[in-house]
């Protein structure tokens, strides 16, 4: 793997580059809550909306190089003449008709392909045998014959790149010029060669009246290559930058939900109230400076604003999330600030105040995955475990130990900045995720993903924002909890066309101070089929379970289950199911557009709760 390659392979692979939105409060807050979190002692902090990256490319010398090359192989050598031989025994020439004249409409030519392969090549004449093999030719004039028997000779012509030469039309002079310099282009190298002995003197004696009649073509052809080489000239002294690729990405939604009585208070099973959203259109815009100093290293400048916030405060449950949520009220924020580099040609380093986290740092496994382009709903996108923590700034690492082996590290912080209270921020306070991904490919067919993370959590939010995050009963005190958590993602790829996979997660929380423990368990199973209908449209089918607390053994009065009876330890006794259909129909290179709709059954492990449908029209465009 090249160095750039191993640079970006944790963050362009499959997954987006995103930071992660800021955990959901808690959903139930009573009036009567004995302590409030200490976070709300913080300034407010604007969640960094999630971005797309760019797949970063070295910087071109310009634009027009493909034009240049077009011309630059056909007239290396077209200021030179060839230098004939001398010999009184050269035959005269019998047919001297005149080359018809034809349309000279130079726009529409088409490029030659021309042979590079010396003349002794082995597989010289197996690019082309004779220009008669090239189909719809039917020439007529002398100078065609002899273009002929030299393609034939020497292998200069290999026709256009679909096999045909003049195709059903009449060839122009000025094509018929480009396929005479190929042919005095492999001459003029055999000759350079001291490779006399191969050039026949009846074909240099072709060439020199060839070059002749068509010596008005060969100028014009210098002339348009002088012309590019202007241009070329030009967009160098005026392009943006010689270390900077710009990319963007703008997001138009609009969304909608059901109305679904909520029982609130699971103690009798009667919902309390109901939830309900308004059809909204919203949109949200991300810019990437993608910077590389020395074409081993990557700066990233993500720049995103946006309108599109949570619905969990509505609903009265984070199970109804979109993917692509981007709330910062319209502001512009800095969402990515990291650099990254190598530091040999296996291992990769990442640094930065914003875009550094699990999510951001590991592989991406799920072909689902990407606010942008993926599954529509949050929990659609990837594990929730890679959530948690709520990371934004530190370091990571993607060490490439065998072609078919990666580990990938990370430490982060959610407040990196946060010089106060050390309960609260800071690189090593508040809350802070650091883990490792260990990345298989045990065949070309197959990827998987195994998570280990371990995070700190100041207030008993786990911070992945969806499913079951809140870990002690919203009536006693806030307290701090260390979570360890395990998982694993794998994807296989059946055929072009179809990929089945899943993941798997677990974690387990022990409080500060207090005895007891909380487990959360959540998987998803999903298909995902690449090219539906037509090259480059995705189609998506998945069948999950959100994050359910299944077990909580904490001093009765703490535990979050059953906190509105009594707060006595056990799970949840019932289980929310996450049932998702969506398509991307990719209209273009730069516009694609997404419809999608999923149901939660039993919203927040609820049974009473009737079922959330939330659907989304997503539309991206790239440039």
């Amino acid at each position: 793997m090249s160095d750039m390659s191993l640079l970006m392979a944790g963050v362009l692979a499959t997954a987006p580059i995103s930071a992660l939105n800021l955990p959901e409060q808690p959903v139930i807050t009573p009036d009567n809550l004995a302590q409030q979190s200490t976070q709300e002692n913080l300034a407010q902090v604007v969640s960094p909306a999630e971005i797309t990256p760019p797949e970063f490319v070295q910087p071109d010398i310009t634009t027009s190089s493909a034009i240049k090359l077009k011309y630059e192989n056909i007239l290396k050598k077209s200021r030179e003449k060839i230098q004939f031989i001398n010999s009184p025994n050269l035959p005269e020439l019998k047919d001297t008709q005149a080359v018809r004249e034809v349309a000279q409409n130079q726009e529409n030519t088409e490029e030659l392909s021309l042979s590079s392969e010396p003349l002794d090549s082995n597989n010289q004449m197996s690019q082309v045998t004779s220009v008669s093999q090239l189909k719809d030719v039917q020439p007529s004039d002398w100078a065609f014959d002899a273009l002929q028997s030299l393609g034939e000779r020497y292998g200069c012509i290999t026709g256009y790149h679909d096999g045909n030469y003049l195709g059903n039309r009449t060839i122009s002079r000025y094509e018929f010029a480009a396929g005479l310099n190929a042919c005095l282009e492999k001459i003029n190298e055999a000759i350079a060669n001291n490779k006399i002995n191969t050039v026949n003197s009846e074909d240099l004696i072709l060439l020199q009246r060839l070059q002749s009649e068509f010596k008005a073509e060969l100028q014009q052809l210098q002339q348009r290559v002088e012309a590019v080489e202007n241009r070329t000239t030009e967009l160098q002294a005026n392009r943006f930058s010689t270390t900077t690729r710009l990319f963007g990405q703008a997001i138009f939604s609009v969304q909608g939900t059901n109305s679904p009585d909520v029982d609130l208070f699971p103690r009798d099973g009667v919902p309390e109230r109901q939830g309900k959203t308004n059809l909204t259109f919203t949109s949200s815009a991300q810019l990437t400076l993608a910077t590389s100093f020395t074409g081993r290293d990557l700066l990233l400048t993500g720049l995103s604003a946006g309108n599109l916030g949570s619905n969990a405060a509505l609903l009265s449950t984070n199970m109804g999330r979109l993917g692509f949520e981007s709330n910062t009220d319209n502001n512009l924020v800095v969402s990515d600030l990291s650099y990254r580099f190598v530091v040999s040609d296996n291992l990769g380093i990442v640094v930065g105040t914003a875009g550094v986290n699990p999510i951001n740092t590991f592989r991406g496994i799920s072909p689902l995955e990407g606010s942008s382009d993926g599954a529509i709903s949050l929990f659609g996108q990837r594990n929730p475990i890679l959530s948690i923590g709520n990371g934004t700034g530190g370091i990571g690492f993607d060490w490439q130990i065998s072609d078919r082996i990666s580990l990938q590290g990370v430490y982060s912080a959610e407040i990196p900045s946060f010089s106060g209270n050390i309960n609260q921020g800071g690189l090593f306070g508040g809350r802070f995720t650091t883990g490792a991904q260990l990345s298989l490919a045990p065949t070309n067919n197959i990827d998987i993903g195994v998570h280990y993370l371990y995070s700190h959590s100041p207030d008993g939010l786990l911070g992945s924002g969806i499913g079951d995050s809140q870990l002690i009963s919203p009536f006693a005190d806030a307290t701090a909890f260390d979570t360890q958590a395990i998982g694993a993602t794998v994807a296989w790829r059946i055929n072009p066309n179809l990929q089945l996979g899943g993941w798997g997660g677990f974690t387990s929380s022990k409080p500060f101070n207090l005895p007891g423990s909380v487990e959360t368990t959540n998987w998803m199973v999903f298909a995902a089929f690449p090219n539906l209908l037509r090259p480059g449209n995705l189609g998506g089918v998945l069948v999950g379970q959100p994050p359910k607390i299944t077990s909580s053994t904490l001093p009765d009065g703490f535990n979050f289950p059953n906190f509105s009876d009594g707060g006595t330890a056990g799970g949840r006794s019932d289980t929310s199911i996450h049932v998702e259909l969506f398509y991307r129909a990719q209209l273009s290179d730069n516009i694609a557009l997404t419809p999608g709709l999923f149901v939660i059954f039993n919203p927040d492990h609820n049974a009473a709760n009737d079922a959330l449908v939330v659907g989304a029209l997503r539309a991206t465009f790239r440039f």
